[in-house]
Order: C-alpha cells, then structure tokens, then sequence
C-alpha cells in the first residue's frame, strides 16, 4: 500500500520551500530591526501547561488539542499555540532577572484537530512575537505596528486592522453578567458549544462563527461600555499611538480572541480579498498569564500569524518574488579514473563557493550532457579517457556551445574566472 500523508498535513517540496524562505528571512530581518530575539521552545509540552494557560472551556482544549500518554503515563500534548510554550521558557530559565523586558519571536509548527481547509491544516505553521515585562500601551502598539509592517513589505495593501478592549478581570466579570442576563432568554437559538459557554465563557459566544449565534448575539451589550477608567484610558492610548505611527484602525467591540488568557488590548489584521478566511494576525495582551502558569505578575502582549494563510495571501497575488538562479557547473565523466578526478575538481569548486554537481547514476556521456541542459548548467567539465591521457578537461559553455581544452592544474581557476556568478 502506498503510504500518503495524514490528513491535515503536507509536504513542502523544494520547488516551494523557496516561498517559505523568503517570508522567513523578512520576518528575521524585520525583528532584528524592532529588537527581538528568536526563541524556539519544545513541540510537544506538559498537558497541564496548555489547561492552566490556555483555559478549559475554549474549543482549543476541548476540541482540538493532540493529547496521547507517553511511555511514562505523562500526558503529553502537542503545542496548539505557542505563547504558553514561550512563557513556560521565560519563567524556567529565570529570563526575567536579565533586564525588565524581553522581545522574542518565533516561528514553527503547531497542533490542532480541525478541518482541513484552504490555508489550514493540522500541523500548520506559526510565527509569533511576545514582550514580556511592559505593561505600557506602547508595547502594544508597537507589537501591532511590527506585524503591520510585516504585511506592508511584503506587498499586501488591503489591509483591516481590528482593535477592542476586552479589560481586567473585574471589567469583564462585569460585562460577563450583563452577556448572561442577555443570552439567557436566548439560550434556545444558541448552537450546543455555546449552550455550554453560557455559565462558563459568555464572551465566546461572540466569537462564534455558527450563524445561530451571530443572530442571536445582534444587539448584545458591548465591552467597551463596562470598561473600568484605566482600561479605558490605556485603550484610548493605544489607538492614539497607532495614529502616530500611521496606521489606520476600526474598533470592533464583538472582537474578543478565541483564548482565555487574553486581557485589554485585543486586535486582528484580516486581508479582505482572501474572502471569509481573511484573517492572517490575531494577538493581544496577557497580563495574567505568567502569574497563571505560576510566575511573578508581569504583563505581556502578543501576536500570532498563519504561515500557510500568509502564503495563501501572497500567492494570490503574485507577490512572492522566482528565486535567482545560481549558476552551476556540471562534470560529466566517462570511467573510474576520469569520476575521481570529477570528484577532486568538484569539491576544489565547492571550496571556492562555485556551485558543482557530478553524475552519480553511471550514465552515459551522451546522458550527462543532456542533463547538464536540462539542469542549465553554465558550464559543463568533460572528463574522458583521451583527456586524461593528455592532461586536460574539455570545457564547455552552455550558453554559447563553445568548447575548450583546459589544464587539469588550471580548470578550477579557469573557472572561477570565467564564471559570472
């Protein structure tokens, strides 16, 4: 039986890993650029970090995580998100006594059991930015800034930034009561998720995608209207910085992330013309999660992009860039005597940064060359016996067919020099 991959997964072959490499390296170069260090943290964690951190009524946790015992009766879940993976590191290496704030980024694959879709699968991959240790509106709206910014260089204009504040806790129980005593007659029109969130995680019920529940939720109170003062005031910083800085918003009061850690500023970047899966960012603030996971109390804030629906973004409109071709010599030769010499010219090239390739399935002269075309080759070395009994390779240029006697001595360096790299 054929083997194929599991549902959900995929193959990055190397005609596209090309993509890929290049979101990653504007991603690495832009985070130098804001001053964030790259963090990479285990892909599979302690259960009981993604309960405590992420929160037992989100679909997350009951729906979606890839949980399984190991070997030593631990229960094992692979990382559905990465922000508790990333606080769990900052605590367990004590990276709060190096300086008041770290900036970190990262980028890999993460878990979760959902319907494979366009730009959505079940190991799909992430980069994230966290500050841990700020607690101004600054830091917020300089990590929107950072993925804006991100989305700006790579070509994408139709761009929607979505801001909210969902406040502190006491905001939100607040706000929780008033969402209860409104769903509450309601209950009957709510899908069955929901049914269950009512008591537990009301504000979920506004970020439900099932039609039932968008009716039923028109007219439901807004957060903004029960924040406290100084959440208030800290919301209305942050939209003046990102005035400053430029960037244009719209408050969305319906906005309130998928995860419970979440707390004031919540944002999401959508790409309009990717349809109903436009979303490409979604982050906001955490100030409670590290004294969750049982840390000192320090604020932080966050974003999360989708690697594959980013890729689907910049596909769509034709913005990722053919990689340059590198030029690259062929050896082609006919015997033992003339493949050890191939060899030892192959890695004298090789050690001078000059692309080189030798046959490695015993093919003909007349198989070599045809490859050495179909690979564009720049230049083809030819090693035969009557070359080795006078000294020399026969070089040939693939662009204008013309052939040369060389100096074995000499081939590498009569390269290197000929060679327009």
């Amino acid at each position: 039986m054929l083997m194929q991959a599991l549902r959900g997964t995929q193959d990055i072959l190397p005609k596209q890993v090309y993509k890929w490499n290049y979101i990653e390296n504007m991603i690495r170069h832009l985070c130098a650029l804001y001053g964030y260090g790259e963090i990479r943290t285990p892909m599979f964690e302690d259960t009981r970090l993604f309960l405590r951190g992420i929160g037992d009524t989100t679909d997350v946790v009951t729906k979606e995580m890839y949980t399984f015992s190991d070997r030593g009766g631990r229960s094992i879940t692979l990382r559905p998100e990465n922000t508790a993976s990333v606080v769990r590191s900052f605590l367990e290496h004590k990276m709060y006594g190096d300086q008041q704030v770290q900036k970190v980024f990262y980028i890999g694959s993460m878990f979760r059991y959902d319907r494979p879709q366009a730009g959505r699968y079940r190991e799909f991959h992430q980069f994230g930015v966290e500050i841990l240790g700020a607690k101004s509106p600054i830091a917020d709206a300089e990590c929107i800034a950072l993925a804006y910014d991100l989305f700006k260089r790579l070509g994408l204009n139709e761009l929607k930034l979505y801001i909210n504040s969902i406040g502190h806790s006491e905001c939100r129980n607040t706000y929780r009561r008033k969402l209860i005593e409104f769903f509450e007659p309601k209950t009957e029109h709510l899908c069955d998720d929901c049914k269950e969130r009512l008591h537990k995680n009301p504000l979920r019920i506004l970020d439900c995608k099932e039609d039932c529940c968008k009716h039923a939720s028109i007219g439901a109170p807004e957060i903004t209207d029960y924040l406290c003062d100084d959440c208030h005031n800290k919301f209305e910083d942050v939209k003046k910085y990102l005035t400053s800085m430029g960037i244009s918003y719209e408050v969305n009061p319906r906005l309130v992330r998928g995860l419970d850690y979440y707390t004031n500023t919540a944002f999401e970047i959508q790409y309009t013309p990717l349809g109903s899966q436009s979303a490409i960012c979604g982050g906001g603030r955490y100030d409670g999660l590290v004294e969750e996971i049982g840390g000192p109390t320090t604020p932080g804030i966050g974003f999360a992009v989708g690697m594959e629906r980013l890729l689907l973004a910049l596909e769509s409109q034709h913005l990722i860039p053919e990689p340059k071709e590198t030029k690259h010599i062929y050896i082609a030769a006919i015997g033992k005597e003339a493949m050890n010499l191939g060899i030892r010219l192959q890695k004298e090239l090789r050690d001078k940064e000059i692309r080189a390739e030798i046959d490695l399935q015993e093919k003909s002269l007349k198989g070599q060359m045809k490859y050495a075309g179909k690979t564009n080759a720049s230049m083809t070395i030819i090693i035969g016996e009557s070359e080795l009994a006078d000294g020399i390779v026969q070089i040939k240029d693939m662009n204008t067919g013309i052939q040369q006697k060389i100096n074995i001595a000499q081939a590498s360096s009569y390269i290197e020099e000929h060679l327009d790299i």
